[in-house]
């Protein structure tokens, strides 16, 4: 190992420039740009034939029977809640981005969060089936950075108790439960199109379903809950995608195996060089099943590297790497929903909370940008010791 000095020490940052911690793949606008020219010459920017393409393509992607394209992964987990007619309480993780629960207490749902898993960082399907109540209504799984969550066990214990299982999938394309796209399980699975994404409309979101009465709930739900004849089924609002998201969304679809072969050769390379450090650790993904790697998450025992999480990351962007610390605040810990996580047990939650570093990853990441980060982690862990007494 190098001897050179962190950059928090007066040594030279691996890089001049600073790395961001994600970077869009985007197909080359010459494969969109006859579509793009129709949707501005026709005027039919929404609503029309380039959004039903990209549903037909999605639905074959995921191998489910219908999918709704949405205004964000957001409008479609309320959307969905709201369609399944979700009332009382949804068990759903605490380790999660907001979203997922804030479209449950969107449609009136009260969260009750479990634990999860500190390897995986999904929920522990353990104590899911322990904090159901006669009061429960739902299961609220996520793909937590795209690591499929254990679904045929959820479905099993949906299905003793006669609940709903839903998922949040924002991170779920290009992920594989069992060998099968993520999509078809549970009673619905919503997925991000947001530019962090491997596939991205820019924005937006889509619904996965088999359950067709669902489906059309969600068509009608889009649309304000207007039926077709101006009239209001139920209180919908505008969750459209426009044509544009569409176009871009299908041909993004379309690189969407390249994205994620790729990212899962550059998460093997990150494992071998960072798991050989004290105290570092990758998310773990079962054999039988793949994560897309929308993130690439690490934990950190302080006590065996030397440094906390926040340290390292100030010591990564004296470097010039950008991280982030998802999820810190937990949600259970937000000031919105505080008051639903009283006298929650989360200890695995807390600990990750504090303990993880989402680092750079992208689809098309240029070897020079692994390197510099393993080596960057590789100078704090062999400094941890004078980083800790003069940082």
């Amino acid at each position: 190992m190098s001897e050179q000095l962190p950059a928090l020490l007066g040594g030279d940052p691996v890089f001049a420039k600073r790395v961001p911690m994600v970077r869009p793949s985007l197909p080359p606008f010459a494969e969109m740009e006859a579509e793009v020219r129709d949707i501005m010459t026709s005027g039919m920017l929404t609503k029309s034939k380039y959004l039903r393409q990209f549903e037909e393509v999605a639905a074959e992607q995921l191998q489910v029977k219908h999918v709704v394209a949405v205004s964000s992964c957001t409008s479609g987990l309320m959307l969905s809640y709201q369609s399944l007619g979700l009332k009382g309480d949804v068990i759903v993780p605490s380790f999660t981005f907001m979203a997922t629960v804030s479209a449950a207490v969107w449609v009136g749902c009260r969260p009750v969060f479990v634990d999860v898993d500190k390897h995986s960082t999904n929920s522990q399907v353990d104590k899911i089936e322990a904090a159901i109540t006669p009061d429960t209504t739902a299961i609220l799984a996520v793909h937590n950075f795209g690591n499929p969550a254990r679904c045929d066990e959820l479905e099993a214990i949906a299905q003793k108790h006669s609940l709903k299982l839903i998922f949040d999938a924002a991170h779920g394309l290009g992920s594989l439960y069992h060998g099968k796209p993520v999509g078809s399980q549970g009673d619905a699975q919503c997925f991000s199109l947001s530019p962090t994404k491997l596939v991205t409309g820019g924005e937006g979101g889509i619904v996965a379903t088999n359950n067709s009465a669902l489906a059309e709930a969600l068509l009608v739900g889009r649309e304000y809950g207007n039926n077709g004849e101006y009239d209001s089924a139920f209180a919908g609002f505008n969750a459209r995608m426009p044509e544009f998201n569409a176009i871009l969304a299908r041909h993004s679809l379309g690189m969407l195996e390249q994205a994620v072969t790729e990212r899962n050769r550059l998460v093997r390379f990150f494992r071998e060089r960072l798991e050989a450090l004290p105290g570092i650790k990758c998310q773990s993904i079962a054999k039988e099943d793949r994560s897309s790697y929308k993130d690439l998450s690490i934990t950190v025992e302080e006590s065996e590297f030397g440094l906390s999480r926040d340290r390292i990351r100030k010591a990564l962007l004296a470097e010039g790497i950008d991280t982030c610390s998802y999820y810190d605040p937990p949600v259970h810990r937000q000031t919105a929903y505080r008051h639903f996580g009283e006298g929650a047990d989360l200890p695995n939650t807390e600990w990750l909370s504090k303990s993880s570093i989402s680092l750079p990853l992208w689809s098309k990441m240029d070897p020079i940008f692994p390197e510099g980060i393993c080596l960057a982690m590789e100078k704090i862990a062999q400094h941890a010791k004078q980083i800790r007494s003069t940082t």
